[in-house]
């Protein structure tokens, strides 16, 4: 049985609105190579602070707009699955770009993977993640991971956000995707002290490759270079 190859780009610290754009130049790559499996890449990023709503936005006024603006972050309307959430330093986030007719053609297998796959995480660090009717993944009633895609076709764009040393007052200001009476936990703080993103990423790459039974190969430097110039204006 092949196996499927899937690219990591790794872009470090990078805005929001960047993100979308390099998220939408390696999906149409799918889109005009659907035979291509070498266009399947998971994008890692660490985001400058974002308050982002997905398509059941609860209609944000432009006043609730600004409130979260004067904080320091930046506010976007997205696309994807999900309400209100907030992105920023010391949270990895991963956005897999993957067709999954390379692997199944299912957006509910694939949602119900990364939680699988970010509970295996969170067990190797002695933390005891679960699912809850609500989607993500879950540290007894608060949020340690949240989850929301986008399919096109079988094309996965947007992701999963996991707090690993990130400043948790950020989510004091919104209802995190909109679930009343749940908060928020990150990876330091069950264990009471600091994991930063680069301790989490060698664990979470391997629980990826498990999980999609994939191997995961660096972009090529050539072509990475090549793609964040693409992107250069919007940063």
């Amino acid at each position: 049985m092949q196996t499927n190859i899937v690219k990591v780009l790794r872009t470090g610290r990078l805005k929001y609105g960047p993100s979308v754009k390099l998220q939408k130049i390696l999906s149409d790559l799918h889109f005009k190579q659907l035979n291509n499996e070498t266009c399947n890449t998971l994008l890692l990023v660490e985001h400058d602070p974002v308050y982002t709503v997905g398509i059941r936005n609860k209609n944000y006024t432009e006043e609730d707009e600004k409130k979260l603006k004067n904080l320091g972050a930046e506010f976007f309307k997205t696309d994807r699955g999900g309400l209100i959430t907030f992105h920023g330093p010391g949270q990895l986030v991963a956005y897999p770009i993957l067709n999954l007719k390379q692997f199944k053609p299912s957006i509910k297998w694939y949602v119900c993977q990364i939680e699988q796959m970010i509970i295996r995480l969170c067990a190797e660090f002695n933390i005891l993640g679960k699912t809850s009717p609500d989607t993500g993944v879950w540290v007894n009633e608060k949020k340690i991971c949240a989850i929301g895609i986008h399919g096109s076709r079988y094309i996965t764009t947007h992701g999963l956000a996991l707090n690993c040393n990130t400043d948790l007052t950020w989510f004091d200001h919104i209802v995190p995707c909109g679930i009343e009476g749940k908060g928020v936990t990150s990876i330091s703080k069950e264990l009471n002290r600091n994991i930063t993103i680069e301790d989490v990423l060698p664990t979470f790459q391997n629980v990826f490759q498990e999980m999609f039974q994939c191997s995961l190969v660096q972009y090529p430097p050539n072509e990475a270079s090549e793609l964040l110039r693409s992107i250069k204006n919007c940063i």
